[in-house]
């Protein structure tokens, strides 16, 4: 017995975000919530007042890693809640 041959394809980074997008449609929007959280932070680092910059930096790491997990995770809610009563609706 051989195995079938297996032929592999080398994705550009534009072809897996685009599988990745179908697959997943929130995943581009948490990281362009992530991406506009870190310009907005780069806009404010000048405006920080007396706060050290490993405290700025800190915090706005968190706030960004923070609203990509919301994202993800009201994306995963949605996702459910379509398919749990999506189903219901079409079974009557």
């Amino acid at each position: 017995m051989s195995n079938p041959p297996v032929f592999y394809h080398d994705e550009s980074q534009s072809e897996r975000l685009a599988r990745k997008s179908k697959d997943a449609p929130f995943f581009p929007i948490a990281i362009g919530v992530c991406a506009v959280t870190c310009a907005y932070g780069a806009y404010m680092f000048k405006k920080r007042g007396q706060m050290s910059p490993s405290i700025f930096l800190m915090q706005l790491r968190v706030t960004a890693q923070g609203l990509a997990v919301g994202t993800l995770t009201l994306g995963l809610a949605y996702t459910m809640f379509d398919e749990h009563f999506g189903k219901r609706k079409s079974e009557n």
